[in-house]
């Protein structure tokens, strides 16, 4: 595994810094200080995440002067909700947190999502920071800024667009990770070489991903950087980055989030991919490599949820707007577009990527 530091730069406004790289969970006090300056930080995490790793954070946090406070949740996609918004926001309150103050996400995509949510609506917004402690939120929802709960009626529902101040993603955490849970990142990594990338596709297919894995992350982050620098808000080009998650986010609503998010947008991957085969949308044959590829990195290629429950269940989802929705469609390895369907063609696409 390589030992490099990586830095990826974030052109939004304010920009930031996504640093990636071993060890850096023991330096985010420096890391922090030097760019925040020395103030009350609010660690939030999760009951997983805790015991690995919250010490480490606090020890150092405090040796470089930080005052440091900490809120541990139940760990899951079931505490990814109001209720735990309001406790964690209650909590901010309680310790007095103050608009010059920050809050630091440890953890992986749930504790992104409701520690950058928390920190967006505090006191109309204070700061927070990023420390990624999983490959999916590594290569994914820790940059951007998307920041969002679940709702009865759906996914990420809820939510609010806020910029990091700072993203440290040590690597070293990927060494604790069940295969599983890596596998859930390796999707959204798989995600990204069908998007933009087949080079770092390949390295999925031949295996090779753990050789650097830091190098696979600064691959994602960057590309994902240039989309956010963009169309930060998700009026364009930024809808792209949402492949395989109109089927995914339905799989996960169907299996009452029992499914991680990683394997369901693995399975709503390979279901749009099949579709776009059937429907004539594809330029080459990429459904079986797309499937083989998952499969080789633990990864679902299907579901058995039918195609109607799936319709129904996608039809509540953000990118539905009106009586239209919009899929990403794959045509390539590299190459995808958008195509928006009137709601009622949906569920004959999803039928295709089922049946094929």
């Amino acid at each position: 595994m390589s030992d490099s530091i990586r830095t990826i730069p974030v052109r939004v406004g304010p920009d930031y810094e996504v640093t990636i790289g071993p060890g850096l969970l023991r330096e985010t006090g420096p890391r922090l200080s030097a760019l925040l300056g020395r103030r009350r930080i609010a660690v939030l995490t999760d009951s997983a995440v805790a015991p690995l790793y919250l010490d480490t954070v606090t020890a150092s946090l405090e040796d470089a002067g930080f005052a440091v406070c900490s809120r541990v949740f139940p760990a899951g996609e079931g505490s990814k909700n109001l209720s735990t918004l309001s406790d964690l926001l209650e909590f901010l309150a309680s310790e007095h947190l103050t608009r010059t103050d920050c809050v630091a996400a440890l953890g992986g995509g749930v504790t992104g999502d409701m520690a950058g949510f928390a920190a967006a609506v505090y006191l109309r917004g204070i700061r927070y920071v990023q420390l990624p402690t999983t490959l999916l939120a590594a290569v994914d929802s820790s940059v951007g800024g998307k920041t969002a709960v679940d709702l009865a009626a759906g996914k990420n529902l809820a939510g609010a667009f806020c910029q990091p101040a700072a993203v440290l993603c040590d690597t070293d955490c990927l060494t604790s990770l069940p295969p599983h849970v890596f596998a859930d990142g390796a999707a959204e990594a798989v995600k990204t070489g069908v998007l933009a990338d087949p080079s770092l596709f390949a390295l999925f297919e031949d295996g090779t991903l753990t050789a650097d894995p830091g190098a696979v992350i600064a691959r994602c982050v960057a590309y994902k950087a240039g989309v956010v620098e963009r169309d930060e808000k998700e009026q364009g080009e930024r809808r792209l980055l949402n492949l395989g998650h109109t089927v995914g986010h339905a799989i996960e609503k169907c299996s009452g989030y029992a499914i991680p998010h990683g394997h369901a947008v693995a399975a709503g991957l390979a279901v749009i991919a099949r579709a776009s085969e059937q429907l004539g949308w594809a330029e080459e044959p990429i459904a079986e490599r797309i499937a083989a590829c998952l499969a080789k990195n633990g990864l679902p290629t299907g579901t058995d949820f039918p195609a109607e429950a799936l319709a129904e269940a996608a039809l509540s989802d953000k990118k539905r707007a009106g009586g239209d929705i919009t899929l990403v469609v794959p045509r390539a390895i590299g190459r995808c577009e958008l195509k928006k369907l009137p709601v009622a063609e949906l569920l004959p696409v999803i039928r295709a990527g089922l049946e094929a």
